[in-house]
C-alpha cells in the first residue's frame, strides 16, 4: 500500500474511532420531553439522578405539552414524556406512542390567577376579572397548553366566556404567560402555582382557580425509546422519595 493511501485510511479511521468512543456515552443519554412548568424542578431532579446513575445524562426538551406530543408524533427521538395534563397523555396513549405499563401520575399542581407585583387591583374570584380594569388577561393557548385548557374550562363554567372573549393574550407556554405578567404587559394571567413561585418578586397570586378535575401530571416511557431501561429508571426516580422531595420543594404536591 502506498504512503498516500495509508495516510488517507488513517484520516478516515481517526474520526471513526472517536465516534466509537462517543457512542457508548450517547447511548446512555435519556431524552426527556417535559411540560414547561416542570423546568426548574426537573433540572434539579436530573442533577440528583445523574449522581445516583454515573455515566447517564438527562437531556431535556421543555415546551407546552401539546407541542411536545406533536414532536413525538413526528418521530422526534424522545425516551420519556412528562405532560402537565391527562388529555395530552391520553392522546399519546391512543396513538400507541407510549410503552405499555409505564404511564403513572407523579405530581399535582393548582391553577392560579397572578397579577403584576405593582398592580393595585385585588380580584378574589373569576367574576372579578369581568371588571373593565382587566383589559388584558394572559393564558396559554387552549389547543396546546394544558394550563390554557384548564383556564378555558374554568372561565366557561363561571359563565364568563363571552365577557372575557376580547381580552385574551395567548402564550405558547405557561412560562410565556408568566413573563407577560412579570413584565406588566397584561393585567392578569392564569398560571400554575409552581410557576408563580418562580417570579414571586415580580408577580403575586390573587386567588386559586377552581378546576373541574385535579391538575395531575403523568409521565411515561415513549414506545420508540432507544434507552428503555434508563428511561424506566428515570421514571422510577421521579416517583421515588428523592424525586418527590425535589418536586415538593418546588411547590408540587404528591399525585
Amino acid at each position: 500500500m502506498s504512503t498516500t493511501a495509508s495516510r488517507r485510511l488513517a484520516r478516515l479511521a481517526a474520526p471513526l474511532a472517536a465516534l466509537a468512543m462517543v457512542l457508548p456515552a450517547l447511548a446512555q443519554d435519556i431524552v426527556v420531553s417535559a411540560a414547561a412548568s416542570l423546568t426548574q424542578a426537573f433540572q434539579d431532579v436530573a442533577t440528583e439522578y445523574q449522581k445516583a446513575h454515573p455515566g447517564q445524562k438527562v437531556v431535556f426538551n421543555f415546551a407546552a405539552s401539546g407541542a411536545l406530543l406533536a414532536q413525538i408524533q413526528q418521530g422526534a427521538p424522545v425516551d420519556v414524556f412528562a405532560s402537565a395534563d391527562q388529555p395530552t397523555m391520553d392522546r399519546a396513549a391512543a396513538a400507541r406512542l407510549l410503552a405499555e405499563g409505564t404511564r403513572a401520575d407523579f405530581a399535582r399542581n393548582s391553577l392560579v390567577v397572578v397579577l403584576p407585583a405593582s398592580s393595585t387591583k385585588s380580584p378574589k374570584e373569576l367574576k372579578d376579572l369581568s371588571d373593565p380594569a382587566f383589559a388584558k388577561i394572559a393564558s396559554g393557548t387552549p389547543a396546546s397548553v394544558p394550563a390554557g385548557r384548564y383556564t378555558a374550562d374554568a372561565v366557561a363554567a363561571a359563565g364568563l366566556a363571552d365577557a372575557l372573549q376580547q381580552r385574551w393574550v395567548f402564550g405558547e407556554s405557561v412560562r410565556q404567560v408568566l413573563n407577560y405578567v412579570a413584565r406588566a404587559e397584561v393585567d392578569a394571567g392564569f398560571v400554575y402555582r409552581t410557576d408563580a413561585m418562580i417570579e414571586a418578586g415580580k408577580t403575586r397570586i390573587a386567588f386559586t382557580v377552581p378546576t373541574a378535575s385535579p391538575v395531575r401530571y403523568p409521565i411515561a416511557q415513549v414506545a420508540a425509546s432507544r434507552n428503555a431501561q434508563a428511561s424506566r429508571d428515570f421514571i422510577a426516580f421521579v416517583r421515588g422519595s428523592s424525586g418527590q422531595a425535589i418536586l415538593q420543594r418546588h411547590g408540587f404536591s404528591p399525585p
